[in-house]
């Protein structure tokens, strides 16, 4: 069968977006709240850094540019969307959205909130100081109130499994019509090495704004692995709701079938890691067909599983096998901000 899916210039691009788009939930992380999501301006009053680099990136951008994009305006049209900025399919994904009186509007693009999640109900806890300050709070005290920050629903940089959720949850669009209908890619081609590692790389608040660190070797092995590992649920779960032998189907199981085989490769990389092979076989004992959402989910539930499992027990330091895999900063997204222009 053949057919034609047109190119959408990706405004979402080179980090994570939201899981969902608004009003979808996907597998084991809840939608978007607009009703409990504070805005750019509630961290960048701490972390003025960040705020910067944010604002050199396309996630930053999207806000303006999208809406005015004439393909963005095609598909939208083919969709039935007359405004984009107030129709529920575009928000999600494009822009982070909060609820003003009755009514959810967007207020910037891809920001903060989109990564780390509506932060009304952690951002006190977070940067509280336990009641303290930076120099007066104890490690003890620093470890319990990010841990209470955690269970009220702050996704932070350790939590890597919940971030790259986030991140393929847009980039693996996870809406049928949007690319049968609307002509809408299928997703990026996204790798959560590169695209992390690029523009959006804000990671200055430990060096306090000295330099904006890259990933250590340990942690672009997880990323990579972990980011693989998402790839192929994700995909899974797409191949599952799809309905009808069009675009989107063959598209998702293309992704499946790239993802597996990547982690095949990865599986006699890091042999150490038998979660790696188990993905893998797992992926496998569904088949990639319509009206077969039980098993893929089941599939991708497994994978989910050993996913958490490979979070829980390595931190990549053991994984060393991986690092020609692994794309290098010459394959990043975008230019790094460098921390000496974001003071």
């Amino acid at each position: 069968m053949a057919w034609r899916v047109t190119r959408l210039q990706s405004f979402a691009l080179h980090a994570c977006a939201l899981l969902t788009v608004f009003g979808y939930v996907a597998h084991g992380v809840a939608a978007s709240e607009p009703e409990k999501t504070m805005g750019a301006n509630a961290c960048a009053e701490c972390h003025k850094q960040e705020a910067e680099a944010w604002k050199a990136t396309h996630h930053f951008k999207t806000f303006r540019d999208m809406p005015r994009n004439e393909e963005a305006k095609e598909i939208a049209d083919r969709l039935g969307v007359r405004r984009i900025k107030q129709e529920t399919l575009c928000l999600g994904c494009h822009f982070t959205v909060q609820k003003k009186s009755e009514r959810a509007e967007p207020i910037s693009g891809i920001s903060c909130e989109s990564c780390h999640s509506a932060g009304q109900d952690w951002i006190k806890v977070h940067s509280g100081y336990s009641g303290k300050t930076a120099q007066t709070e104890t490690k003890e005290e620093a470890r319990a109130r990010l841990k209470l920050a955690d269970s009220k629903g702050m996704i932070r940089p350790p939590s890597l499994y919940r971030l790259a959720k986030n991140c393929f949850g847009c980039h693996v669009v996870p809406q049928e019509d949007l690319v049968n209908k609307g002509g809408h890619r299928a997703g990026s081609p996204f790798e959560l090495v590169s695209w992390s590692q690029g523009e959006v790389l804000h990671n200055t608040w430990h060096s306090k704004g000295k330099e904006n660190v890259p990933a250590s070797a340990a942690r672009r092995r997880m990323l990579y692995l972990v980011g693989l590992g998402v790839e192929l649920e994700t995909s899974l779960r797409a191949v599952g709701k799809a309905t009808v032998r069009k675009a989107y189907a063959f598209l998702m199981a293309q992704r499946v079938d790239r993802a597996r085989k990547q982690l095949a490769a990865a599986a006699k990389a890091a042999a150490n890691v038998p979660e790696i092979a188990k993905m893998v076989e797992i992926s496998y004992s569904a088949g990639l067909r319509l009206n077969n959402e039980t098993r893929l989910t089941k599939a991708a539930d497994g994978v989910s599983e050993q996913i958490a499992s490979i979070t829980e027990k390595y931190d990549g330091s053991t994984m060393d096998g991986l690092d020609s895999l692994i794309p290098g900063p010459d394959k990043v997204k975008g230019t790094v901000r460098k921390a000496a222009t974001v003071n």
